[in-house]
């Protein structure tokens, strides 16, 4: 674990944050979500996908359950209108009720293990364990009165800017959904497979495509991480090697003297250790990274 990480939190709003409710709510949930709501009944959240029917990224979230008729949708990235309305467009004669109350809610980020446990967290306030990083992370949401409370007891803990936090999330190869992979691309593109997918939940919108995806064993596109020298390119900035576009640039962000982040690059006939152009014939400045 990295010592440092323990030591800090970001404070961050929710991109979504959706309360659904009813005598269906855990059922309807379970037949939408590419994860396994039922996999860990002791577990606070589930991560996993919304997909569109050609098993497209719509939008990520964890999935909160809170009683047998209630659970709380999050997102750190995907809007609360696109999840709200993938779910409202599935809802025949199910006993449910979904409730935007985004804009009243906000999280803390806190490094380290068990970090709730000096907060005296009560409801309307609950926590579960984030994936932002590699490092142990835990999630506080809350509603928006108690942020000055609650962050006066993170009292030695230094506060995470949000380049900070984007850079820490870039260096740990974790993707942005819908900045990274999103509409356009596949959840195994993004490496999303092992943490956002069930294989043996049975039905979900989507879940054929999946099916079909690990029996191929493979996908002809991949989001990589990468690094270059100077300022951060734009995001959807194409990259090159040679003549041929290779993909493009997803998130970048400033990182010492240069900038880390994600390309989403053809996997035919690539070169990794030829490193990618800004443009055709150009200089191959960009170098693949490690991974995690």
């Amino acid at each position: 674990m990295n010592l440092a990480a323990q030591e800090s939190f970001y404070r961050w709003s929710p991109a979504a944050c959706l309360r659904v409710s009813g005598e269906d709510a855990l059922t309807f949930l379970q037949g939408q979500f590419t994860n396994d709501l039922h996999q860990d009944r002791d577990a606070r959240a589930t991560y996993g996908l919304w997909l569109n029917q050609k098993g497209k990224v719509l939008a990520d979230s964890f999935v909160c359950k809170t009683s047998p008729q209630e659970a709380w949708i999050v997102s750190y990235f995907s809007p609360a209108a696109v999840i709200r309305e993938r779910l409202e467009a599935y809802i025949i004669a199910d006993d449910v009720v979904i409730e935007d109350v985004t804009a009243a809610m906000r999280g803390l980020t806190v490094f380290g293990a068990n970090p709730a446990a000096g907060l005296g967290l009560a409801a309307p306030a609950w926590d579960f364990s984030g994936r932002r990083t590699r490092d142990l992370q835990t999630e506080i949401i809350f509603p928006a009165e108690m942020e000055a409370a609650l962050t006066a007891k993170l009292t030695g803990k230094t506060e995470l800017s949000p380049g900070q936090m984007e850079a820490r999330r870039i260096a740990a190869g974790i993707p942005a959904v819908p900045a990274d992979i999103g509409l356009a691309d596949l959840p195994n593109e993004g490496g999303l497979e092992t943490d956002a997918i069930s294989y043996t939940k049975g039905c979900y919108l989507g879940q054929e495509v999946m099916a079909r995806l690990k029996n191929l064993g493979q996908v002809r596109r991949r989001l990589l991480r990468v690094r270059g020298p100077g300022e951060p390119p734009a995001r959807l900035t194409p990259v090159f090697q040679g003549a041929r576009k290779a993909g493009e640039l997803r998130s970048t962000v400033r990182e010492g003297p240069g900038w880390i982040g994600f390309a989403l690059v053809s996997l035919v006939q690539l070169q990794r250790e030829a490193g990618l152009a800004l443009a055709a014939e150009g200089e191959a400045v960009i170098h693949f990274a490690d991974t995690p």
